[in-house]
């Protein structure tokens, strides 16, 4: 097996945390779709016992993106390498909160997915007892404000669903640890994916993906990964993923797995799609405000420079007018699919106001500005001419 620490990412992505199945021979990890494996005498086995524990194909997965998030753990100490594959990116955070105590103090960033919002504010805060601060992290004395001695996590995403917000990791990591130097800080980086960066490098305990998105890259799975720093960290993870059972299929592990292979060209074509269309976007008198980390226009342009290799396939805008111009413009674009999630191949476009951040209380929003005429597109890896075409013609 080639060693990951000799290869840059467009290499990691074919080959890291694999190699050819050994009964076959075979270039690509098979699906293993049994559920238990016969042992030699009791408790005396191969490394597998129960698929729920342990899967041959999940490893695979796991070890990869691991090893693409810049784990250090060795496969000798951990079997996946730091690296855990879920039933979807909802069911790695819930496993992450399962590692708090009832009534943990938790600080999120302002900005989160509709779903994560849900989760904390809906079912963990009544179920958990946690207590939650929300703040905006772009300004580093508020979050140091809201930073206790017994704040047990920090939990963000950068860039942000869906205003792109940018955190600085180092600043945030760096004041986390002056206050408690045992917090757990978890970024989620789907939207940025490890081509672009790597939130490990930058002193994060947890990195967390939803794999439906960019390392699947295709609209035909559903699947979450969490990356952990240390190997303390790994085995506490390893242990609730396995008392709760929130694993990823075997059948799923192979759709991501062969999803990762492109990730690194796929991501080239969409940050350079993306930061196209956010330029022309710009220009346009009916379009009063373009957001997307790649423009000098964004407020946290430099640190996103600094943190990051490329800016993604993601960009919101603001639409001149309101719902009801928003409302026409989406039932207009032919080529983009109007329609929830992000990270595949082909552009999709939706309202987040209405779709995806509609848990999100209205008044929240308002004060987020997530507003009725944000719109936020995925751009794909079609060509970038034609999207802009369509825009074009949809803003019309």
């Amino acid at each position: 097996m080639i060693d990951p620490r000799e290869t840059r990412p467009g290499t990691r992505v074919i080959h890291a945390g694999q190699r050819p199945e050994p009964t076959t021979g075979a270039v690509m990890p098979p699906i293993f779709l049994s559920s238990t494996y016969a042992q030699d005498s009791p408790g005396v086995h191969k490394g597998f016992e129960y698929t729920r524990s342990h899967n041959p194909t999940r490893y695979a997965l796991e070890r990869l993106v691991a090893l693409l998030e810049g784990s250090t753990i060795p496969e000798e100490a951990d079997p996946s390498r730091g690296g855990f594959a879920f039933s979807s990116g909802m069911a790695a955070i819930a496993t992450v909160l399962d590692l708090l105590d009832h009534g943990a103090r938790v600080v999120t960033g302002d900005d989160l997915y509709g779903g994560s919002h849900r989760l904390l504010r809906r079912v963990r805060e009544r179920s958990q007892g946690l207590r939650i601060t929300a703040v905006d992290m772009t300004d580093e004395q508020r979050f140091e404000d809201a930073m206790t001695a017994d704040t047990a996590l920090v939990w963000l995403e950068t860039p942000t669903n869906p205003l792109l917000k940018v955190f600085d990791l180092e600043a945030i990591v760096r004041i986390a640890r002056a206050k408690n130097p045992g917090v757990i800080v978890g970024c989620d980086n789907t939207f940025a994916t490890p081509i672009n960066q790597r939130p490990l490098e930058h002193g994060c305990d947890l990195v967390m993906h939803s794999a439906t998105k960019y390392l699947n890259g295709h609209s035909d799975c559903v699947a979450g990964l969490l990356v952990a720093r240390t190997q303390e960290l790994a085995e506490r993870i390893r242990f609730v993923q396995n008392s709760a059972g929130p694993v990823c299929s075997p059948f799923d592990s192979y759709m991501v797995l062969r999803g990762v292979k492109t990730l690194d060209v796929r991501m080239q074509r969409h940050n350079e799609s993306a930061m196209r269309i956010a330029k022309w976007l710009e220009s346009r008198k009916d379009v009063d405000r373009v957001v997307y980390p790649g423009l000098p226009s964004h407020p946290r342009h430099e640190v996103a420079r600094r943190q990051m290799s490329g800016f993604g396939g993601m960009i919101t805008i603001f639409l001149g007018g309101g719902l009801e111009h928003s409302r026409t413009m989406l039932e207009r674009v032919r080529i983009f699919a109007l329609a929830e999630s992000l990270g595949g191949v082909e552009s999709l476009i939706e309202h987040p106001a209405i779709m995806t951040h509609a848990s999100v209380p209205p008044a929240q929003r308002a004060e987020l500005g997530i507003a009725d005429n944000l719109v936020r597109l995925s751009v794909g890896i079609e060509d970038p001419e034609d999207l802009i075409a369509d825009l074009e013609q949809a803003l019309a």
